[in-house]
């Protein structure tokens, strides 16, 4: 599965695309995946509802520091199998974002 937050091209979003398994998912909040994706791979745009006293909260909690985010690495998306591979094995500690490589 991939869960892809961020808005990406249609380039960027097929080479997402590209790292799931014969049948996987892509769920997209910014985009959508293509119309007919390739080798049963299943696409869906979520919504989320802007919620302002909600975000507020969380921004208060983040400064009071009581909401804290650790991202603790930064790697480029062909490197997504080691990252599932350290995480199985409990060698994570905190977020480690996957970068799309830059075409």
């Amino acid at each position: 599965m991939v869960l892809n937050l961020v808005s990406t091209s249609d380039e960027q979003t097929d080479s997402l695309l590209g790292v799931l398994v014969d049948g996987g998912f892509h769920v997209g909040t910014m985009v959508f995946g293509p119309e007919n994706p390739p080798r049963g791979v299943r696409t869906r745009r979520v919504f989320v509802r802007s919620d302002a006293a909600q975000l507020a909260e969380l921004v208060s909690r983040v400064d009071d520091g009581t909401l804290r985010i650790e991202i603790a690495d930064r790697r480029p998306l062909d490197q997504a199998a080691a990252v599932h591979d350290a995480s199985d094995n409990g060698r994570l500690h905190g977020k480690t974002l996957l970068i799309p490589a830059e075409r």
